[in-house]
């Protein structure tokens, strides 16, 4: 062993490879509970797909369709704790759903949605939704013709860098230790512990962790490859997911919207004085460091737009494309889970766990999975805090 390895300053409990929503909130939950964590990011917080999201805290309304209602559930409760813990961060939101006579889904089906989401949120007042006729209110430039009604629901935004950021900065707060940038370029088992060398503008940080935790989102496999012995690697898709920023708000309401061509759901909102528009599926194959929006998720995305709003002049100043893990399945992209994979390299006492999917609301709720499949592996620690009611703050 190296030096620096005898150094107890570069011993961790858990050691955590990726720094996007994920990556921050396995660290935060691992620090609250009382371990040293090393926290271990390429290029920035939450650069990857985690800064490339809807902006959404919600539900998943659409994941229903799917009969999700575990995950609905459980995302509803995270965003009541999110509104709760990162008010600066986190805001109530008003969703919009228009619906036409050529629409997939009749009025009484989506009253229905609704309503079990309103009680999958446990009838809170702010969980209400209500039906809009054409004359109960002004929607500037939304289609007309064919209009039979629209609902009014509400969900919760943010802006997902920021809250990445805040946090690893919670994180940081509660005592885990920030390599960034650092690139993982082996971790090797030795006994009862990992031997793990980064590469840092500074030269080589060697550590050693009793727990790997592999967050690197797209990347997962990529992390994989440079661990002895090879973890286990499930089969997955890498789906890519485009959103639009427009040059001007065109709208000053938050909707959800049906494709007419294929019946998903696209987000449209007001966005940092513009507008954000969003997101497509389309399986990705290739480096996730070169994805890209296409011509074709592009026109998809315009389409939908002026669907809806035919006098619309949309200006693309943005282009934002990111990467989901999902599992192989035969069923379209649309409609395949997404429950988050936690792989281990031992159900009774792992050494490593890798995430496989996930989404930006429920992070708190996949870190407290990942620290229950790893606590056989870990020594008892003083608990530090609880990350449901600890407040995160301001990244700035």
């Amino acid at each position: 062993m190296s030096p620096e390895l005898a150094d107890s300053a570069s011993r961790y409990d858990i050691a955590v490879i990726g720094g996007g929503i994920h990556g921050a909130g396995v660290a935060q939950a691992a620090a609250a509970a009382g371990h040293s964590v090393l926290l271990v990011e390429r290029s920035a917080w939450g650069a990857g797909t985690s800064s490339k999201s809807s902006k959404l805290i919600h539900g998943g309304l659409r994941y229903l369709q799917s009969g999700a209602l575990g995950l609905v559930r459980e995302s509803l409760r995270e965003r009541e704790t999110l509104l709760r813990i990162a008010p600066h961060l986190v805001h109530r939101a008003t969703f919009h759903i228009p619906v036409y006579r050529e629409s997939r889904y009749r009025p009484w089906q989506l009253y229905l949605g609704l309503t079990l989401y309103w009680a999958l949120a446990g009838f809170g007042r702010s969980g209400r939704f209500a039906t809009l006729s054409a004359s109960d209110a002004d929607f500037p430039g939304l289609r007309r013709s064919g209009w039979q009604t629209l609902f009014r629901y509400c969900d919760a935004r943010t802006d997902d860098r920021r809250l990445t950021q805040a946090v690893v900065a919670s994180a940081a707060s509660l005592g885990a230790t920030l390599a960034c940038p650092a690139r993982l370029e082996s971790a090797r088992r030795v006994r009862d512990v990992w031997e793990i060398d980064l590469t840092e503008p500074q030269g080589i940080r060697q550590a050693t962790a009793r727990i790997l935790i592999n967050c690197a989102g797209p990347w997962v496999d990529s992390v994989a490859t440079t661990i002895n012995p090879t973890p286990p690697r499930p089969a997955f898709d890498l789906v890519q997911g485009t959103h639009l920023v427009l040059s001007s708000p065109i709208a000053d309401r938050c909707y959800y919207l049906e494709s007419p061509s294929d019946g998903r759901a696209v987000f449209f909102l007001p966005w940092q004085g513009k507008s954000l528009l969003g997101t497509t599926e389309t399986l990705f194959h290739g480096n996730p460091d070169e994805v890209r929006t296409t011509p074709a998720e592009e026109a998809y995305l315009l389409g939908v737009l002026r669907h809806y709003f035919p006098t619309a002049e949309p200006v693309v100043t943005e282009r934002m494309a990111g990467l989901r893990v999902l599992p192989q399945g035969a069923t379209t992209v649309f409609k395949r889970s997404r429950e988050v994979v936690l792989v281990a390299d031992s159900r009774h006492q792992p050494s490593y766990i890798a995430i496989y999917g996930g989404k930006l609301t429920g992070y708190r709720a996949t870190a407290a999975k990942v620290l229950r499949l790893a606590a056989t592996a870990l020594p008892r620690r003083r608990i530090r805090a609880d990350t449901a009611r600890l407040v995160l703050p301001d990244p700035d």
